[in-house]
């Protein structure tokens, strides 16, 4: 089991620590040190003060951040969770992943979904209703463009004719993020990994995809994907798939390392490969404690 974390901008406003790039290095590092994977950044370019106010969360430019942490960093893999890639040009989005992942020695991971948030559509001037049309074909650009030196593609509102972009990754994995059966689909077409989120009921509705609450719930979902895998004529094996234990995490009373041990044990059972642990973020010095005592009782004995 690999493990991972967003970084934890959690509220409006955030803990100004979390904003800056000594902070920023700290939890980088701390998290490397303690025995993560991977690192994560969310995507919001344009939320809405309503939402913000409702209980969104600000964030970092995925991009700018995980290139920063690139820098500061030698081990962890880079993972935006996730880009709402019909928010982008999928040219635009291709030739920023492949630039990081080369600068970075290949630590880059495209995790990407549709969003939600039809007020960050509207400001962007995409339309919402065209999402999932939009996101397919982005995920088209991306593989052609990664692999073709003269690339033909119709989009809409775009043209590429003959198109070229170096440098071109060697392979850089893309997961598909999303709970619904139309993602396991695309997984099993285009992704390299599936990153499902809890969600309750009533985020479910909100986020407009399917209800996730436990590991119950994931298990017939993978069965799922992997009918999808075997009709593609790909291994199970060779796809990752991210999911939480949902147990108290580090920062918690009620953290318990055996009974998070025992969880990821179900979980590599069902076929997951990461695990995504949450980390608090109201203070720096709190997230880097979690992060330390995470990997003294978790990840270390389960190594």
């Amino acid at each position: 089991m690999k493990h991972w974390t967003t970084y934890p901008l959690l509220t409006h406003p955030p803990n100004p620590e979390l904003l800056d790039g000594a902070g920023l290095t700290r939890f980088a590092r701390a998290a490397e040190e303690a025995g993560f994977s991977g690192i994560a950044f969310t995507d919001h370019p344009a939320p809405s003060q309503k939402w913000l106010n409702a209980g969104g969360h600000d964030a970092l430019d995925p991009f700018a951040a995980l290139s920063f942490v690139a820098g500061v960093t030698e081990r962890l893999l880079l993972i935006p969770n996730i880009v709402v890639l019909p928010y982008r040009n999928p040219f635009a989005v291709a030739k920023a992943a492949a630039t990081i992942d080369a600068l970075s020695g290949g630590r880059f991971v495209l995790s990407v979904a549709t969003g939600y948030l039809r007020g960050e559509y509207r400001a962007l001037g995409v339309d919402f209703e065209r999402r999932n049309e939009l996101f397919d074909e982005a995920l088209e650009v991306l593989r052609g463009i990664w692999t073709t030196d003269e690339f033909d593609y119709e989009g809409d509102g775009f043209t590429g004719k003959g198109v070229s972009a170096n440098p071109k990754p060697t392979h850089l994995p893309i997961w598909l993020g999303g709970n619904s059966a139309l993602t396991r689909r695309r997984v099993a077409r285009y992704g390299d990994g599936w990153n499902p989120f809890p969600a309750s009921p009533q985020l479910a509705q909100t986020a407009r995809t399917s209800v996730l609450q436990n590991l119950d719930d994931l298990a017939p979902m993978v069965e799922d994907l992997r009918r999808h895998l075997d009709e593609a004529g790909r291994d199970p094996a060779t796809i990752d798939i991210s999911f939480t234990t949902g147990k108290p995490g580090p920062a918690d009373d009620g953290f318990d390392p055996a009974a998070e041990l025992e969880a990821q044990a179900t979980m590599a059972d069902i076929g997951v490969t990461w695990c995504s642990v949450g980390i608090p973020g109201d203070s720096l010095d709190h997230a880097v404690e979690a992060l330390q005592r995470y990997g003294e009782e978790v990840i270390a004995p389960g190594s």
